[in-house]
């Protein structure tokens, strides 16, 4: 037993060293990413008491293999693009690669990354519980944490240590925060209207980002909170399909509050390095501009029910379009592939009107 402890610890040594180590093609060991359904490429699958699940047709119609995956989309999405920009495979699902009982199967498993990001769920611990279970940002981290610990034993502390620094941190995530902060009563009982809940959402995000730090992580991509009032859902009970300016506005505050409160924390952690990505800004930007990105459709969601597609999300027998890279919305909440891969672009390369005080490039180049 002896020898085959250390003949496992030589190959992830070999592994890990191959990894720091890579080609041209492979710009950083590993990607691991943090979120909600925009990212979620099957966590949810694992959850025995959710309804927040997209493992059924048409989502998945455009996925190699046409196969629905618990992606909320048509074909890949952000974290899909997000790994093959770096040169590695998509990070898999978090709960694919452990057992019922929460323990790592194979800690090799985790070296070019994880997704631990879960339909529905935020910052705070009760956004979107009203679909049953979700994985929490904070229990995303426990995930990690996890992780980290493990293979800090099999590889030792320093070299685990050169990994996680190398490695890319991916935080998508506020979006749901917003929308039930406005939607929702105020789940703690105390009455805080929307404005003060997502006001209360960036500190609750500084916590989080400095565990993720003390287990490693080192380069952070955050997104911030999309224009989440001009999603088909908002538009859908709008008679002239507008967007919902009070949603946005939520949207702005939360943003507002999460920028100086990163660059406070760089400012307190030297060798911490981040990107952010105003995805407002871009999402306004697609829309403003759709045209000159082959978008057809702002409006409607390609798959779903109703006014603009939106009021019913996408089901297996919902009516769903035939072309869809012309939709700038697949479903009445989630953007399409085509949307998706675009996002990634403006993250990576700029410009930095959007992405700052660093592109994706310039960080990992660090």
């Amino acid at each position: 037993m002896a020898n085959s402890n250390v003949l496992l610890l030589n190959i992830l040594h070999m592994i890990l060293l191959w990894r720091l180590n890579f080609s041209e093609a492979q710009l950083v060991p590993a990607v691991f990413i943090f979120g909600d359904s925009i990212a979620d490429v099957g966590n949810n699958n694992y959850l025995k008491n959710t309804i927040a699940k997209a493992n059924f047709t048409p989502n998945g119609i455009d996925f190699p293999g046409m196969t629905p995956t618990g992606r909320f989309c048509n074909g890949k999405n952000i974290a899909d693009f997000i790994a093959e920009r770096a040169g590695l495979p998509s990070s898999p699902p978090y709960l694919s690669l452990v057992s019922r009982s929460g323990e790592i199967n194979n800690a090799t498993s985790f070296l070019t990354g994880a997704n631990f990001a879960s339909a529905a769920a935020g910052i705070l611990n009760s956004t979107g519980t009203i679909f049953g279970e979700v994985i929490p940002l904070s229990t995303q981290i426990d995930y990690f944490a996890t992780v980290s610990k493990e293979l800090k034993q099999q590889l030792g502390p320093s070299a685990a240590q050169k990994f996680f620094a190398k490695s890319i941190i991916v935080i998508e995530t506020g979006n749901n925060d917003v929308i039930f902060s406005a939607l929702l009563p105020d789940p703690s009982g105390k009455n805080n209207t929307p404005q003060q809940l997502v006001d209360l959402v960036p500190a609750i995000l500084e916590e989080q980002l400095r565990r993720l730090y003390d287990y490693g992580a080192r380069k952070f991509v955050v997104m911030g909170a999309s224009a989440v009032g001009c999603c088909p859902f908002l538009r859908a009970w709008d008679e002239g399909g507008e967007c919902n300016e009070v949603l946005n506005s939520l949207s702005i505050t939360y943003n507002e509050g999460v920028e100086p409160m990163l660059r406070k924390l760089k400012s307190e952690i030297k060798d911490m390095s981040y990107t952010y990505c105003d995805s407002y800004g871009v999402l306004q930007h697609l829309i403003q501009n759709a045209k000159l990105y082959g978008f057809e459709e702002i409006k409607a969601a390609c798959c779903g029910q109703g006014n603009y597609r939106g009021k019913l999300t996408c089901f297996e027998t919902s009516p769903h379009c035939s072309n869809r890279s012309d939709y700038l919305f697949w479903d009445p909440f989630h953007p399409t592939e085509a949307a998706q891969r675009i996002l990634v672009d403006i993250i990576f390369d700029g410009p930095s009107k959007y992405t700052f005080p660093l592109s994706l490039r310039q960080l990992i180049a660090l």
